[in-house]
């Protein structure tokens, strides 16, 4: 088997990637007990960390896929170990995300670990090493939308549900644009093994600029308002209704003053 071929120390868990999961455990332990004397502290430091675990498995789940489709050259890279700082561009795959999410709420895609896509046979396993990404994602928002379209919010604080309603927030939003057949981002790379020779060597030039092409796009307000319309109606589907929400992202943005309403109803 291909796992066989990485050594152990290739796929030890990194320490980066345990301190960060430390510190979404306690952020997330402090914001569901009231621990923090500032909550909006605690879940900005919760829902950050958890989204930069979040993307680390993004990236983690491109890997092993591709590990298992015949690119045993991950091990190596360091992309079995979980560590961000591994990533080749981790810059775009970390900082820039994260920087978007404090900015202006969108789970904004990361960059990429390189895969030698020349040892994956198959057009299927090709597509599959693409999608893993942001199904990733989409189970990610399954998970933290799971206490809502389970029914299951009784006993879980107000400040742990709007955490949890802008954290999926995120995982939807990175999901949906990652899903994008744009030069650049993963859903492309779905469809890519299937186009020709000529179209694939005629779109190679643009892929760099996919994302700011995508990020050029959402400053259109028509495009913004559908996207995030489709966004919504997601989250809905999901049981997550407008107040979490926004009060989700209200509190998140502790340095901003405080919604009236979502300080009433906390």
């Amino acid at each position: 088997m291909t796992t066989a071929i990485t050594r152990r120390g290739e796929r030890r868990i990194s320490p980066v990637f345990l301190g960060i999961l430390a510190v979404t455990a306690v952020t997330g332990w402090a914001t569901w007990t009231g621990f923090a004397e500032q909550p909006g502290v605690a879940v900005f430091l919760f829902v950050t960390a958890a989204w930069i675990v979040s993307l680390c498995l993004h990236e983690y789940a491109h890997a092993r896929t591709a590990l298992h489709s015949g690119d045993i050259s991950v091990g190596a890279k360091g992309y079995l170990t979980l560590n961000p700082l591994k990533y080749t561009h981790a810059l775009l795959s970390i900082v820039l995300p994260v920087v978007f999410v404090i900015m202006g709420g969108i789970g904004l895609p990361g960059g990429a670990v390189f895969i030698e896509r020349g040892r994956i046979k198959g057009r299927w396993r090709q597509s599959l090493v693409s999608a893993a990404g942001p199904l990733t994602n989409v189970l990610f928002a399954a998970v933290c939308t799971a206490p809502f379209w389970l029914d299951a919010l009784d006993g879980v604080p107000r400040d742990f549900r709007y955490a949890l309603a802008f954290l999926a927030l995120l995982q939807v939003t990175a999901a949906l644009l990652n899903f994008l057949p744009v030069p650049g981002l993963d859903g492309y790379g779905v469809i890519e093994p299937w186009l020709s020779y000529s179209v694939r060597r005629q779109v190679a030039p643009f892929a760099p600029f996919g994302l700011l092409f995508v990020f050029a796009l959402l400053m259109v307000p028509t495009v913004n308002r559908e996207f995030f319309q489709a966004v919504y109606a997601l989250l809905d589907g999901l049981g997550v209704d407008d107040v979490h929400r926004y009060c989700g992202e209200n509190l998140y943005r502790f340095w901003e003053e405080s919604n009236e309403y979502c300080a009433v109803i906390r």
